[in-house]
């Protein structure tokens, strides 16, 4: 059942990159033809291009973020439960959701929140999520403030579970609080900060909703994402076998970070 229900998909999903497709149906064997045809395409190169930017993006903006919130909390002694659950509370929003609530806010006309706010301060609106600079770090914004909160957690719940008698003998020696974040939590978290860097570099690599939401994958193809392009492939163009290449690639990508990141923490350890 589980090999049935995890790799049957994966494993259609890669036979069916290699066949001419009308509608969803397989038509005719073609080779690696879609893989080329892809490759060779503008809108995939800017889609690759703009996946590892997201990931760029996401990781300078989001990856620390969880863990300071988390260090935070877990010195908080009131009012923890609370903030616990505001912090959270965005995860529990649906991610279509999200992202429309953020292009209000982004929204390049002058009724978006921000634009209203500049106006109120006598400036000039600002193009916001039209500027081809500008689209991508503003979705990772909105990735970020919806995502943090379940890695908030999942490190708060590690940084529990030290040993105080470490936090003690920290104090003995002289540590102040700084001393034993760096010395004392860093270190028992250090090998859990590495695997949450490979869930969100595979979930930055999965971005689809909030670019189709926000911004379309325009301006240009600006903010287009590997996802977006494979969804467009199959919902738009109807071209299944193209969007199964696009899905194929970027597992494959996936895939080789992940075994350079395993090969690269055996050789630290």
């Amino acid at each position: 059942m589980f090999i049935v229900v995890l790799w049957q998909p994966l494993v259609s999903g890669v036979v069916l990159s290699f066949f001419e497709t009308k509608g969803y149906d397989a038509v005719a064997f073609i080779g690696l033809q879609n893989y080329s045809d892809i490759i060779t395409n503008s809108e995939f190169l800017a889609s690759l291009t703009n996946t590892f930017a997201y990931t760029f993006w996401s990781l300078l903006i989001g990856f620390l973020i969880p863990v300071v919130v988390a260090v935070m909390l877990n010195e908080m002694i009131h009012l923890k439960a609370v903030f616990r659950f505001l912090f959270y509370f965005p995860a529990m929003i649906p991610g279509m959701a999200t992202a429309l609530l953020w292009y209000f806010i982004f929204d390049p006309g002058k009724g978006g929140i921000l634009n209203i706010l500049l106006g109120a301060l006598g400036l000039e609106p600002s193009q916001w999520l039209q500027n081809p600079k500008l689209s991508i770090p503003l979705i990772v914004i909105t990735m970020t403030w919806r995502g943090f909160g379940s890695a908030m957690l999942i490190y708060l719940a590690a940084l529990q579970g030290i040993n105080r008698d470490l936090y003690e003998a920290a104090s003995i020696d002289g540590a102040g609080f700084f001393r034993k974040i760096w010395y004392v939590q860093v270190p028992c978290i250090k090998s859990l900060m590495g695997l949450m860097l490979i869930r969100q570099i595979i979930s930055v690599f999965q971005v689809m909703q909030e670019p189709l939401a926000m911004t379309s994958g325009g301006p240009n193809n600006a903010s287009m994402s590997l996802m977006l392009s494979s969804y467009y492939y199959g919902f738009r163009y109807f071209e299944a076998g193209r969007s199964m290449a696009v899905g194929t690639i970027t597992f494959l990508i996936l895939a080789v970070l992940t075994v350079i990141y395993q090969i690269a923490s055996r050789e630290k350890d």
